[in-house]
C-alpha cells in the first residue's frame, strides 16, 4: 500500500487537494444557535516585538469579572472564542512589564469577530531591578514555519564548531564522505549566514562550517518551505546560521570567552565581543579564534570490473589535520531619523589547515590472488579565507509597518590548497615493483559575489499586506588547478590533470507577495521569477558551456487557528538546485591510486515541488506531513574506468527523487527543573533512474531522532543531555550507514552571573561512525570512518560592563529585517 502511494502521484495530489478543501470547509460547518462572538489580538513590547507567554485576561467592564483567561503563543498572539455579547476590556500582564489594559469594546451582531489593536507594554524598571528571570530558549524551538536551534543556550554546543551543531538538529544529516548535507532526507540546502547566500560549492561550505567556531553562532533556523521573498535555490530548502550580534544596551557591554578541550588530540578557542550604543550610533564588534587538532580513521572495500578484469582494493587510511582559525565581525549603525537605519558591517574568517593522509591499498583480482600493495601519502595546506562588506538601508513609513529596505553585499573568497602525494608499488614482501610516483598540485580558488537587492512592504490595512522586491547577484568563480609529476628528477605538467575552469553567473530575481490575516484564516500567496545566465569555460581544455533559462517558482501558505491553542497549515513551493561550479569543472583530482574524481560540464538544475500539511499545539508541539518530488536529480556516482581500472567518481543527473516525510516535535515539562524536547522525523526516499543501460531503484525508509533535557538545579547550577540517531539513508545511488551521539553538559553561573563555566563531554559512547555502501554500474564499495568525535571541553566566559544597563529601543538593519522574517530572535 506505502509503495503504491509512493509510485502514484495523482494519488497523493488528490488527497492534499481534498485535505485543503476540508481545512477551508471547517470554516463554515459550524453552527450555533445563540451568537457568540471571537476576540483576538496581539501583545508586544514598545519596540512592536512580540511578548510570548503573556497572561491574557478578558473582563466585564461593569465589574471587570473575570470571563476568559489565556496565555499569548510565540508570535505573541491570544484568541478568545465563543464570547457572549456584552461589553469587555482584555487585561495583560508580562513578568519584567507594567501591566496593560484595552480600550472597552462592545461585542454586537453585526461584529461578531473582533480585533483588538495592538496591546504594547512598557518595560517596568524597577522589576527589571529586582527580578532575576532564569528562564531561556529552549535548544531545540519549533514555530509554524521553521525549526530553531538556539545554539548561544547550549551547554554541549560550547567549544564545538557549526558542522557540529548542525548534526544535532532535526531532520539535518551530513554526509562528510561527500561533502553534502540534506535536510529531511533530501539533499540540495541551501546554506545561509545571516540571511545571504553563501555561494560556496558544497565542499567549500562544509569547510567554513568546520571551520566556524560555534561560540560564534546565535542560532540555526531550518525553513522547509520558504516563500517567494526568498531565493528559489536549495531544493530540501533553507539552513540560515545566524551569527551573534551587538547588544542592545546603552552604554558599553561585552564579553570573554575562553576554552580548551581534548580527545585523543588537543583544541583550544577562546572569543571577544564588544557592544557601544550611544545616541543615535551602535557599533559592535567579535573576534574568536580556534585551534584544534583531530584524528580520522577510515577503511573500505572496493569491488569493479567485469570477468576477468574484477579488481579487489583493500584500504585503510590514517588522516591527521590541524586547523587555526580566526572569525570576526565589525559594524555600526547609524539613525538619522526616528523611523530610519543605516547600517555597514564587515565580517570574515580565514583558516590555515594542514592535511596528512596516510593510505594503506591492497590489489587482489577477482580470483582473490594478490597483485601489488600501492601506500600513499597525501600531504595537503591549505589556505581559506572569506571577506564581505554588508550596506543597508531601511526606513519605515507608518505605525501599519510600510516599509523600504536595501541592501548591497559584496565578498570575496579564497581557497587556496596545496597537495604533495608519494605512490609506492610493492610486492607481497614489501619489495618495489615500479619506481616510486611523486606528485604534487598548486590549487587556486576564488569567488567574487556582487549581489543587492531591494523590498518594499505596503500593508493595505491590518489584515491585508502586499510585498514586492527586486534582486541582482553576480558570481564569478575562477578555478586554477596545476597538476605536476616528477619525472627524472625533474617536475613536469600534467596536462590531463592541470585545469583553468571559469565560471560566470548572474541571477536577476523579482517577486510579489500577498498575505490576509482573519480572525483564524491566513492566507499568503507569492510568485518568484529568475532570469538565470550561466558560463562555465576550461581554458585549459577550450570547452565552455553557456546556458540561459527563466523560471518561475510560486508558494502558497494556508492557516486556520482553532481555539487559543490549534492550528492548521498547509504549504507548497517550487523549488530550484543549480550545479555547483566546482561539479561543473571538468577537472581530476586524485583520491588514491584506484580512484579519482571529475567534474561534470553538462550538469543540469534540479527542481522540486514541495507540498507540507502541518498542525501545531500551543505553537510548540507540532506535526508535519510532506510530500517532494525532485526531477533532474544531482548525485554523486561511482562508474568503472575501463581505460584506467579505476574507479571514477563524478556528480550526474538522475531521472527523479520522492520523499514522503513526516515530522513530530513536542516539549515535556517532567518537573519545574527538568524539560525535555523531542523530535522525531520519518521519511522514505526513492531514486530511480536509468544510468549506463542499468536502471537504479534506491529506496529506504529512514527515521532521525532528536532529544534534548534540560536541567535547572539550585545554586545557579544548569545541565544538558542532547542525542541524535540517524537510521540507514538512502542517498542517490548510495546507502548511508546510521549513526548518533549522546552528549552532556554542565555549566555553573559565577558572580551573581556576571560569568559562568562550563564543562561538556561530546559523544559519550563513541558512536559516531560514518560510512556507506554503493552497489551499481559493476562497482560495489563498502565505506566506513570514525571521527575523533569524543571530546571533554572546558569553557569560562566573562560578562564585560555593566549589566544593568537599561536597554534601548531596538534599531534594526536591514539585515537584521531579513532575521526578523525568518524567526522569532
Amino acid at each position: 500500500m506505502f509503495i503504491s502511494l509512493v509510485q502514484s502521484r495523482r494519488a497523493f495530489y488528490l488527497s492534499f487537494l481534498l485535505m485543503t478543501i476540508s481545512l477551508l470547509l471547517t470554516r463554515y460547518t459550524s453552527a450555533q444557535s445563540i451568537p457568540k462572538a471571537t476576540v483576538r489580538g496581539v501583545v508586544q513590547n514598545k519596540k512592536g516585538e512580540p511578548l510570548p507567554f503573556a497572561t491574557v485576561l478578558l473582563q466585564r467592564t461593569t465589574d471587570s469579572t473575570l470571563v476568559k483567561g489565556g496565555v499569548t503563543d510565540t508570535l505573541g498572539q491570544y484568541v478568545f472564542d465563543n464570547v457572549p455579547l456584552a461589553s469587555y476590556q482584555v487585561a495583560v500582564q508580562a513578568v519584567g512589564y507594567r501591566p496593560g489594559v484595552s480600550a472597552p469594546l462592545a461585542l454586537q451582531l453585526d461584529q461578531l469577530v473582533v480585533s483588538i489593536p495592538p496591546l504594547q507594554l512598557a518595560e517596568d524598571a524597577r522589576m527589571l531591578g529586582e527580578i532575576n528571570v532564569t528562564a531561556q530558549k529552549p535548544f531545540i524551538e519549533q514555530v509554524l514555519d521553521r525549526t530553531i536551534v538556539n545554539v548561544e543556550n547550549s551547554l554541549v554546543a560550547v567549544g564545538g564548531t557549526a558542522l557540529d551543531v548542525l548534526e544535532k538538529a532535526p531532520g539535518v544529516m551530513v554526509d562528510a564522505q561527500n561533502n553534502r548535507i540534506s535536510l529531511q532526507g533530501r539533499e540540495g540546502v541551501l546554506v545561509m549566514l545571516d540571511g545571504k547566500p553563501t555561494y560556496l560549492s558544497s565542499e567549500q561550505v562544509v569547510t567554513l562550517l568546520r571551520n566556524t567556531p560555534s561560540n560564534s553562532i546565535q542560532r540555526i533556523e531550518l525553513i522547509t518551505n520558504p516563500s517567494a521573498k526568498y531565493d528559489a535555490a536549495g531544493n530540501s530548502g533553507i539552513i540560515d546560521i545566524r551569527l551573534k550580534r551587538g547588544s542592545r544596551k546603552r552604554g558599553t557591554s561585552g564579553s570573554v570567552t575562553i576554552g580548551s578541550g581534548y580527545g585523543r588530540l588537543p583544541k583550544a578557542s577562546s572569543g571577544l565581543s564588544l557592544n557601544h550604543r550611544q545616541g543615535n550610533w551602535n557599533g559592535f564588534g567579535s573576534y574568536n579564534y580556534d585551534y584544534g587538532k583531530f584524528l580520522v580513521d577510515i577503511i573500505s572495500h572496493r569491488r569493479f570490473g567485469n570477468g576477468a578484469d574484477v579488481v579487489i582494493n583493500d584500504k585503510q587510511a590514517a588522516r591527521s589535520a590541524q586547523f587555526n582559525t580566526h572569525l570576526f565581525k565589525a559594524g555600526a549603525d547609524y539613525s538619522p531619523g526616528k523611523n530610519q537605519v543605516v547600517g555597514l558591517m564587515l565580517d570574515g574568517s580565514f583558516n590555515n589547515a594542514t592535511d596528512f593522509i596516510v593510505n594503506q591499498n591492497r590489489l587482489y583480482n577477482g580470483q582473490g590472488q594478490f597483485l601489488s600493495d600501492q601506500p600513499m601519502t597525501n600531504d595537503t595546506r591549505l589556505v581559506f579565507g572569506r571577506l564581505a562588506t554588508n550596506l543597508n538601508y531601511k526606513r519605515t513609513f507608518d505605525s501599519l509597518g510600510k516599509q523600504l529596505t536595501v541592501d548591497a553585499d559584496y565578498a570575496r573568497v579564497v581557497f587556496h590548497p596545496e597537495s604533495d602525494l608519494f605512490t609506492r608499488s610493492l610486492d607481497q614482501l614489501g619489495r618495489p615493483i615500479a619506481p616510486p610516483l611523486l606528485q604534487r598540485s598548486r590549487s587556486s580558488a576564488e569567488v567574487t559575489i556582487r549581489s543587492g537587492k531591494v523590498d518594499w512592504v505596503y500593508p493595505v490595512n491590518n489584515r491585508l499586506k502586499l510585498e514586492t522586491g527586486a534582486k541582482f547577484s553576480f558570481v564569478k568563480s575562477d578555478n586554477d588547478v596545476r597538476f605536476e609529476q616528477q619525472l627524472e628528477d625533474t617536475w613536469r605538467l600534467d596536462q590531463n590533470r592541470t585545469n583553468h575552469f571559469i565560471y560566470d553567473e548572474t541571477i536577476k530575481a523579482v517577486y510579489v507577495n500577498t498575505g490576509w490575516t482573519g480572525a483564524m484564516w491566513s492566507i499568503q500567496g507569492g510568485i518568484r521569477l529568475e532570469h538565470t545566465h550561466s558560463v562555465g569555460q576550461s581554458i585549459t581544455l577550450a570547452k565552455r558551456m553557456d546556458r540561459r533559462y527563466i523560471n518561475l517558482f510560486p508558494s502558497l501558505f494556508i492557516s486556520r487557528k482553532v481555539g487559543l491553542h490549534h492550528q492548521f497549515r498547509s504549504t507548497y513551493s517550487r523549488r530550484i538546485d543549480r550545479p555547483n561550479y566546482q561539479d561543473l569543472n571538468p577537472f581530476i583530482e586524485i583520491y588514491d591510486p584506484v580512484n579519482y574524481y571529475q567534474g561534470n560540464p553538462f550538469l543540469q538544475p534540479q527542481y522540486t515541488d514541495a507540498f507540507q500539511l502541518g498542525y501545531a499545539y500551543k505553537g510548540q508541539t507540532t506535526i508535519n506531513l510532506g510530500y517532494n518530488r525532485t526531477m533532474n536529480v544531482i548525485a554523486p556516482v561511482n562508474v568503472q574506468d575501463t581505460q584506467t581500472q579505476q574507479i571514477k567518481s563524478t556528480v550526474e543527473n538522475l531521472n527523479q527523487l520522492t520523499n514522503f516525510n513526516v515530522s513530530i516535535g513536542f516539549p515535556v515539562s517532567i518537573t519545574k527543573w527538568w524539560m525535555v524536547r523531542q523530535s522525531v522525523d520519518v521519511f522514505f526516499n526513492q531514486y530511480q533512474t536509468v544510468y549506463l543501460a542499468q536502471a537504479l531503484d534506491n529506496r529506504q525508509l529512514s527515521a532521525n531522532v532528536r532529544m534534548n533535557h534540560s536541567f535547572t538545579f539550585p545554586n545557579e547550577f544548569t545541565a544538558e543531555v542532547t542525542g541524535f540517531y540517524n537510521s540507514p539513508t538512502a542517498s542517490g545511488t548510495v546507502q548511508l550507514v546510521g549513526r548518533g551521539q549522546v552528549s552532556v553538559g554542565v555549566q555553573k553561573s559565577l558572580w551573581n552571573k556576571r560569568a559562568n563555566a562550563g564543562l561538556n563531554l561530546s559523544d559519550v559512547f563513541k558512536t559516531m561512525r560514518f560510512g556507506s555502501y554503493n552497489n551499481f554500474a559493476n562497482t560495489e564499495i563498502l565505506f566506513r570512518g570514525q571521527f575523533e568525535s569524543r571530546v571533554v571541553r572546558l569553557s569560562f566566559t566573562y560578562n564585560l560592563g555593566d549589566q544593568r544597563l537599561k536597554s534601548t529601543p531596538q534599531r534594526r538593519t536591514s539585515s537584521e529585517e531579513e532575521q526578523g522574517r525568518v524567526g522569532p530572535r
